[in-house]
Order: C-alpha cells, then structure tokens, then sequence
C-alpha cells in the first residue's frame, strides 16, 4: 500500500494552479470540473509523474474554516520534500515566493523552511 493522492484546501483553484506550476514547477496531472463551482484540480512533481498527487481542493463551508485555523496556528498545511532546502529558497524567493521561516535547522532532525502558497496556506519544505 501506498499514498497516492495528498489534498490541501485553496481559495482559489485559478490562482493555486498559476503558483504551484510556475512557481514551484509542478505539472498539472487532472484539472476537471467537479460539480457546479469547483475542479478535480491535482499536480505532480515532474521529477516522478507517476508519483503521489496533491489536489489542490476548492476550500469552502467547513473546509474553509479548517484551512483558516490550520493557517491561524500557525501550522503548515503540507510539506514537500528536497534534496537543497538552501537551493530552493534562494530559487522561490527570487520568483517572489515569500517564506515565514528561512531554511532551519530542526532538533527532530533535517532543515526546514515555510512559505506562503498566496492560496491561504503554509507549505513546509523539508530536507532530511
């Protein structure tokens, strides 16, 4: 068994596909409609297209009000993992991705950094 499909909660699925392909260079794998007001919107890291998916899910009703208290706490929605945490902070912030947390070492182990996805959430970007 393993992981396949990972979902964070957006508040605008336009704008969430713009970020995450032109920003942190995923690809798109599905972008359908999916009832009357949002989509079956999911990226892939290009590196391993046959790889677990992140569907960019249009936040609304309770969804809206977890994605905000996740964010109010100041806690990440989801991580994504590299090989050059240092790299790619320097690489996001030059396209004018904005972190709350530069690349930090951790006591549990590996060197994080958080940045602000401009869709309502933190992502956390893991070295181990």
């Amino acid at each position: 068994m393993r992981i396949k499909l990972a979902e964070i909660y957006v508040d605008d699925q336009d704008r969430a596909r713009a970020f995450y392909t032109e920003k942190l260079g995923f690809v798109v794998a599905m972008d359908a409609s999916y009832g009357e007001n949002s989509r079956w919107l999911t990226v892939v890291s290009p590196e391993d297209p046959e790889g677990t998916r992140l569907m960019l899910a249009k936040a609304d009703g309770a969804s809206r009000t977890f994605q905000q208290a996740v964010r109010a706490a100041g806690n990440p929605a989801t991580a994504l993992t590299t090989d050059d945490c240092e790299r790619d902070y320097r690489r996001l912030s030059e396209l004018g991705v904005e972190f709350t947390l530069p690349p930090t070492k951790m006591p549990y182990g590996g060197t994080d950094a958080v940045f602000d996805d401009t869709c309502g959430n933190l992502i956390c970007l893991h070295q181990d």
